[in-house]
């Protein structure tokens, strides 16, 4: 499925961007603007970006920590803004 028409970027590409970004750096934070440039494209008008950003976390291995624990320092990050 197209997720970006403006640079013909489907679900696949991301996938395979966050699979490939996840493999060269296990606890990198995945980003659609990493992801964007790492398949040598730039964002354009934005109108995909709800739907890209739901693709690049459903992708397998997406999540931080999977196999590794979660660093002590964004252990609660949400509560401590939040609260």
């Amino acid at each position: 499925m197209i997720v970006c028409h403006c640079m013909q970027i489907s679900d696949r590409d991301i996938r395979a961007a966050v699979g490939w970004m996840r493999a060269a750096d296990p606890d990198t934070i995945v980003t659609p603007g990493k992801i964007y440039h790492a398949l040598g494209k730039r964002a354009d008008c934005g109108g995909c970006m709800k739907l890209f950003v739901a693709e690049m976390r459903a992708a397998d291995g997406f999540a931080v920590g999977q196999g590794h624990p979660v660093p002590a320092v964004l252990t609660g990050l949400r509560r401590k803004i939040a609260g």
